[in-house]
Formats: structure tokens, sequence, C-alpha cells
């Protein structure tokens, strides 16, 4: 019971930093300079400028429809995590906003920054198991109606709002600064979440397996995973080796493979994070 006791509580503390985090790259960088990249913040900026309204404030009520869309719609599995990141991230804004001076002035740096922080923000937000609603549940809800793939959703909606900044603000370059925005904060997010990539994927297909096998066992200690599968071409049963190593050790399992097989069919991939054995062990705190 503690064990689960803290990680809720680490849970929480993640989400309201990752808010915290978010918020301050809005106010910093994006909303003063008016780059709008995307999602209900976005579409906050641009009232901002046509209405005078407090950012978070606006937010939170674009927001409080889109919830209540989601548990008619979704259920009640929308969840307070995702309620408590939005409430958070709407009252950091605008409690910061008097706080907060702007970095810059330059909209590139503006949009290539501010797209560092909000990602940062957002993927605490995720780690914790949370999200800030928006655009977001629009896709997932979207999605139950027209079963489109949700990432395609997010990209139309939040695509949606990057234009009508650009038409508020009589802007393309605002336009062109927010998707870059967009851009980075998403790339930002799947490099927390992923990490950087150390670590390699083989897949090796060769007669002579048994062999490339033993190497990689025997002179690389390496484990591997071998798989009986058949040529689509030729119906003729083949064996797969799946091996995963290091970056440093690419070039020595290249130069072992071709050494017993120059025939060898072998596919290489990136691999983001690899757990378990010769590796690394689970990470509970994450």
């Amino acid at each position: 019971m503690k064990g689960a006791k803290k990680g809720v509580i680490r849970d929480l503390l993640l989400i309201l930093s990752g808010s915290m985090v978010m918020a301050l790259g809005l106010d910093l960088l994006l909303v003063p300079n008016k780059i709008a990249p995307g999602g209900v913040s976005g579409l906050a900026t641009v009232l901002h400028y046509l209405l005078h309204l407090p950012v978070g404030a606006v937010m939170l009520a674009l927001n409080v429809p889109i919830f209540l869309w989601g548990f008619w719609r979704l259920g009640w599995g929308v969840g307070f995590r995702s309620i408590l990141g939005t409430i958070a991230f709407s009252v950091a804004v605008d409690l910061l906003a008097p706080l907060s001076s702007p970095l810059t002035s330059d909209a590139m740096l503006a949009s290539l920054y501010g797209g560092v922080v909000v990602g940062l923000g957002l993927a605490l937000v995720y780690r914790g198991k949370g999200s800030t609603g928006g655009t977001a549940l629009v896709a997932a809800i979207l999605r139950s109606y027209t079963g489109v793939n949700v990432g395609q959703l997010l990209f139309m909606v939040d695509g949606l709002v990057v234009a009508a900044a650009g038409i508020a603000f009589r802007s393309a370059e605002l336009a062109m600064y927010a998707l870059l925005s967009l851009f980075v904060s998403s790339w930002v997010i799947d490099l927390i979440q992923e990490g950087i990539s150390e670590t390699k994927a083989f897949l090796i297909i060769s007669e002579k397996h048994p062999l490339i096998a033993n190497a990689v066992l025997q002179e690389m200690d390496r484990g591997l995973t071998i798989w009986e599968g058949r040529g689509g071409f030729t119906g003729q049963p083949r064996t797969l080796l799946l091996a995963v190593v290091a970056r440093s050790e690419v070039a020595r399992l290249k130069e072992t493979v071709y050494r017993i097989d120059p025939r060898a069919f072998m596919i290489l991939a990136d691999v983001h994070e690899v757990i378990g054995e010769g590796f690394k062990t689970l990470d509970r705190k994450i």
C-alpha cells in the first residue's frame, strides 16, 4: 500500500510540475510572440489578442465542454488526472503571467525554445499518467465516431487551430512558426518518452544461422532470439535471428555476420529503449 501511495503522489507531482513548465513556455515565449501551436492553448492565445482575455481562463473555459463531451461519449475513463492536469495548467498560466517577462522577441527563437519547454512539460505530465485535455481529448472523441487514427485527427484539429491563428493575426509567418513549434514539442515528447537511441536491433536471415548464432553468443557475449519463418516468395522455411546490441557493437556484428556468410540478409533498426538482462532494468520511478 505504501508503494502504491508513493506512486500516486509521484504521479501527481509530475503532473503539477509538468503543468508549471508548460505554463512557463507559454508565458515566457509563445504567447508574447503570438505563436499559437495548435491545441486549446493556441486557440486561447488567439482569443487573448482578439478579445483581451486571460489565456488560462480561456483554456479552462474551452476545456469544460470538451470534458463534458468526453464524459458523455467516452465515459468516466477520461480520468481525474487529466482533469487535474487541465486545471493546473490553466491556473499556472494566469498565475505566472504577471510575474513573467518575455525572454525574446525573435519569433524563430520563441517557436523553437517554446516548443522545447512545452514539450518537456507535457512529457512530464504524460509520465504522471495524466494529460491536459484539449485537442488530444477532442481527437479521442472524434475517433469514437469516425474510427480514424487519433494521431491523424489530432494533426487535423491542431492544423485548424494554427490556420485560424494565421488568419486572425493576418500573418502566414506566425502560422509557420506555430507549426514549427508544434513539431518541436512533439519531437521533445517522443525523445523524453522513448529516450535517445543507444541500441540497435538486427534481424538476420542466413543459411548459416547456426554459425552466426554461435558467434554472437560466444564471441560477442550477446543473447539472441531464433525465429522459424517461411519465405514469402519461395515458401521455403527460413530461420531468423534477432539480436540487440549497443551502438558501439554495430560494426563488429556486421563484420561477424559477413565473415561467416557474405550473402546474409540483414535489417538494422533503431531501438529507443531496451529493458532486460544486458541492458537496463525497468525504472519503476518513472
